[in-house]
């Protein structure tokens, strides 16, 4: 019998809501190594990402009897994550610009604008990511990386869909800026 998707790790689980450290310890070590590259992502510090990856386990391991099944474990744990990074970012003041006006940030019409970078390494782009401020890295990232929509992201961080768009074109923009930069750099 085929095991549904959502039901991936469920003795695993199970044995978790029941306390077992042993379980805890698997189920950590399955998903830890990609939340950690959320954290990273979303906090632009190591440090700060340990302390992100440790809360959101934390808060998993106490939630966990509202897990229910209807999607897989590691959805589930990932907006647990990705939720603690968002409400670090709101305790921090995130860098965000606020603006309706989206006329100057229109889509890179330049081809050869893009094809400057197709030689670049994700590590490059990574980097490069970091530098961004705050408020757009974490658009960029919730758009971008995570896949969430405008609206989404707007709800989760009580601005406007159109402030979402504006933020993650000029995110778009100032990532472009950095990595010419470093590529005359180089």
């Amino acid at each position: 019998m085929e095991e549904n998707y959502s039901e991936i790790h469920k003795s695993l689980i199970e044995d978790s809501k029941k306390g077992k450290r042993k379980a805890q310890t698997k189920l950590y070590n399955l998903y830890a190594r990609s939340m950690f590259n959320i954290c990273v992502r979303m906090s632009n510090s190591l440090e700060e990402a340990e302390d992100l990856l440790q809360d959101s386990f934390s808060d998993a391991f106490q939630k966990l009897d509202t897990f229910n099944y209807n999607s897989s474990f590691g959805a589930w744990l990932k907006r647990i994550v990705i939720n603690k990074c968002i409400n670090a970012l709101k305790a921090k003041k995130a860098d965000l610009t606020f603006t309706d006006d989206v006329k100057d940030f229109g889509q890179v019409e330049d081809d050869s604008v893009i094809e400057d970078f197709k030689e670049l390494q994700v590590q490059q782009i990574l980097e490069a990511l970091k530098m961004l401020p705050d408020g757009y890295k974490a658009i960029f990232t919730l758009y971008l990386i995570e896949g969430y929509t405008h609206v989404e992201i707007a709800d989760v961080l009580d601005i406007s869909v159109s402030t979402s768009k504006t933020q993650y074109l000029r995110a778009k923009k100032k990532l472009i800026e950095i990595l010419g930069e470093n590529k005359r750099r180089n």
